[in-house]
């Protein structure tokens, strides 16, 4: 129906923007394991800006510089490791792990400080949050994009009958959907163009294949892995403001907020096999999973951890297909069509004053 479809979107955005970063610094072969923090910090500086500016600047003003500050915050936090990667030949797993944790501390110290809900302090309650952003800070629903286009008219007058009727749904009637996920699939088609269409993406790609060729070649190595790691944690930071001016509007405990996308981007990026194009639809069935997950555990009790188990699986499935794809194009080479051995030619060589 429309509210679940709705929701995978909702759900796919996120994890379409995630997927998104982590494409690109896993092919400069830079793990980025700190997607989660990078969100986080992108999530509490845009929930910060809307609620300041957002009665004092036009919301279209306040929405872009949340989603530019989410992205910068989230640059800025994968920058570090990237910069240690770089220049100290840090690993990089380990140092986006530890900025992972630091983000969470500092989102737990914002929200039952500085940036805690003046009502619940004012009600003795305390709980961690913090307030609702201005409403014109809030990104527009599709039925709000609907009523401008002129779509007034309902499914049931068109004639409109099962799937036509609840895909129609999602523009005229009230659901959760934004339009965020647009935004995230021309993302998605942005990252494509930079990957494959510019001399950027050309030494990113070069970098992750063969980093001593790319230094032969005169590429700066260091520069295009710390790049690589800003562009991810600049599209993670921006899932988080997306999330905010969204959908929550307001700033919750990080973990509540983060919802796992930083990790689920990874498995999303990784069934897409490093393709932005690829990582559209792969965002929507993980998210297809999630809602659905939610929903059997609602219904029939199913844990939750049954779908964290099945998204491992098809990872697990996707990685073993790759590796044996690699070893049967190994094998290729090695061999000739006929399945025999193929030797290298040698070279004779004279002895040096054989004759002499």
């Amino acid at each position: 129906n429309k509210n679940g479809l709705a929701d995978t979107l909702v759900k796919a955005t996120p994890l379409l923007l995630v997927g998104l970063g982590i494409v690109i610094a896993y092919r400069a072969k830079v793990v980025n394991i700190g997607a989660e923090g990078q969100l986080i910090v992108g999530a509490l500086l845009s929930t910060y800006l809307a609620i300041e500016l957002g009665d004092v600047l036009p919301g279209f003003v306040v929405i872009m510089i949340c989603l530019v500050a989410g992205s910068l915050a989230g640059a800025f936090w994968a920058g570090i490791p990237g910069l240690l990667k770089a220049r100290l030949n840090v690993n990089e797993i380990l140092s986006t792990i530890m900025m992972n944790s630091i983000a969470i501390q500092i989102g737990f110290f914002l929200l039952r400080g500085p940036m805690i809900d003046p009502a619940e302090v004012a009600a003795g309650t305390n709980i961690p949050h913090s307030a609702r952003t201005p409403k014109v800070t809030d990104l527009p629903r599709f039925t709000d994009i609907a009523k401008w286009l002129g779509f007034t008219e309902s499914a049931k007058d068109l004639g409109l009958t099962g799937l036509g009727k609840e895909l129609y749904g999602l523009l005229v009637e009230p659901t959760r959907m934004h339009i965020g996920f647009i935004f995230a699939i021309v993302m998605a088609v942005l990252v494509y163009i930079l990957l494959w269409r510019t001399t950027i993406g050309y030494r990113i790609r070069m970098v992750g294949l063969n980093p001593h060729a790319a230094r032969y070649a005169g590429i700066n190595v260091p520069r295009y892995m710390v790049l690589s790691m800003a562009l991810s944690g600049a599209l993670a930071g921006l899932a988080g403001a997306v999330e905010i001016v969204g959908l929550h509007h307001r700033m919750f405990e990080p973990l509540a907020v983060s919802a796992g996308y930083g990790f689920s981007g990874i498995v999303v990026a990784l069934f897409a096999k490093l393709h932005p194009l690829g990582a559209i639809p792969s965002s929507i069935l993980f998210g297809g999973l999630l809602v659905g997950g939610d929903k059997m555990q609602r219904a029939i009790q199913v844990p939750q951890v049954f779908i964290t188990t099945l998204m491992g699986m098809i990872i697990l499935f996707v990685v073993s297909s790759e590796l044996w794809s690699r070893r049967r194009a190994s094998r290729r080479v090695s061999t000739g069509s006929d399945g025999e051995n193929v030797a290298p030619p040698v070279a004779s060589v004279s002895k040096v004053g054989a004759g002499s």
